[in-house]
C-alpha cells in the first residue's frame, strides 16, 4: 500500500475541525454552582456543562451549542425511562409500556423537569428566543435533555440515572395510574369507536391575537353531540383540551386534588347516572 492511500481519510472517519468545548468562565460560576447543587451531582469538567447551557443562538456555530448533547441526552432519557417501566410494572405489555414511556419524555414533562431544576432561567440564550418573556416548551425540554448527556460524559451513565430516577418517577407513576396518559384525544375516540359508533371530529370556532401568537377555539362532536369549545395558543393543544372538557361531559375522567385527572372507575360512573 502507497503512503499516499494510507494517509487517506477512510469513510468512517470523516476528518473535521472539533470545536473548542466553551470556557466554563464564559459563564458565571455561581450559576453552574447553582446547578450542580441542583443535580447533586459535581462536575469534574464544567466546560461540559457549560455547553449545555449553551443554544444555538449564541454560540459561534451550532457544533458548538447544546444541539448535539440534546441528541445524546434524549437517548439516555429514554432509556432510563424504559429501564424504570420495565423494572417496575412487570405485568405491563409492550403496548402499554410505550403509552407511559411517551407521556414521560414527552415536551412538557421534561420542560417541567428543567423548570424545576432552575436549568431554563441560566440558559445562554439570544435575543428574541422568549415569546411574551417565557421560554417555549422545547427549548427547556431540550436543555434538560443536554444537561444530562453532560452528567453521562462527565461521570457516566449511573450518575445519569441516579439523577433522573427520581425526576420522572412521580411521572411515571401519574401516568400509569391516571389510565390516559394525557392524550385525551385518544380516550375520546377510543371511548366514541366502542360505545358510540361514532368518531369524534375537531372544528376551529374561532381565532384571535396576530399571527405570532394567534389562540385557537376548538370544539369536539361526537355523535352529534357537540361539547364545549376550549382555548390554547396551538390547534393540537385546543383539540386535547377540547377532548378533555368532552370526556368530563361524558363522566369519563375526574378531576384530582393534584390538579391532574384521573379515569373513573365503572362503580364512580354507575353511581353518577343514579
Amino acid at each position: 500500500m502507497s503512503t499516499t492511500a494510507q494517509s487517506q481519510t477512510t469513510p468512517t472517519e470523516v476528518a473535521i475541525d472539533t470545536p473548542a468545548v466553551p470556557s466554563a468562565s464564559v459563564i458565571d460560576p455561581a450559576v453552574l454552582e447553582a446547578i450542580e447543587s441542583a443535580l447533586g451531582h459535581t462536575f469534574t469538567d464544567r466546560a461540559v456543562l457549560a455547553r449545555a447551557l449553551t443554544h444555538a443562538s449564541v454560540a459561534d456555530s451550532r457544533l458548538e451549542s447544546n444541539e448535539r448533547l440534546e441528541f445524546l441526552g434524549d437517548a439516555i432519557l429514554g432509556a432510563v425511562v424504559c429501564h424504570r417501566i420495565f423494572e417496575r410494572f412487570p405485568r405491563l405489555l409492550e403496548g402499554e409500556m410505550t403509552k407511559i414511556k411517551s407521556h414521560a419524555v414527552s415536551r412538557k414533562a421534561c420542560a417541567d423537569i428543567a423548570k424545576d431544576l432552575g436549568l431554563v432561567e441560566h440558559l445562554a440564550l439570544g435575543k428574541g428566543m422568549q415569546v411574551h418573556g417565557r421560554l417555549p416548551p422545547s427549548l427547556a425540554a431540550a436543555v434538560l435533555e443536554s444537561v444530562i448527556a453532560a452528567v453521562y460524559l462527565d461521570a457516566g451513565y449511573e450518575a445519569a440515572r441516579d439523577i433522573l430516577v427520581p425526576l420522572i418517577d412521580p411521572i411515571i407513576t401519574g401516568a400509569a395510574t391516571s389510565g390516559h396518559h394525557d392524550n385525551f384525544k385518544s380516550v375520546l375516540q377510543q371511548h366514541a369507536q366502542q360505545n358510540l359508533g361514532s368518531t369524534p371530529s375537531y372544528r376551529v370556532l374561532d381565532e384571535q391575537g396576530p399571527d405570532h401568537a394567534k389562540c385557537f377555539q376548538v370544539a369536539v362532536t361526537v355523535a352529534d353531540q357537540v361539547f364545549e369549545g376550549e382555548w390554547a395558543q396551538s390547534k393540537k393543544t385546543a383539540e386535547q383540551r377540547a377532548a378533555l372538557a368532552a370526556l368530563r361531559a361524558l363522566n369519563l375522567v375526574k378531576d384530582c386534588p393534584d390538579n391532574g385527572v384521573r379515569m373513573t372507575r365503572a362503580k364512580e360512573r354507575k353511581a353518577s347516572a343514579e
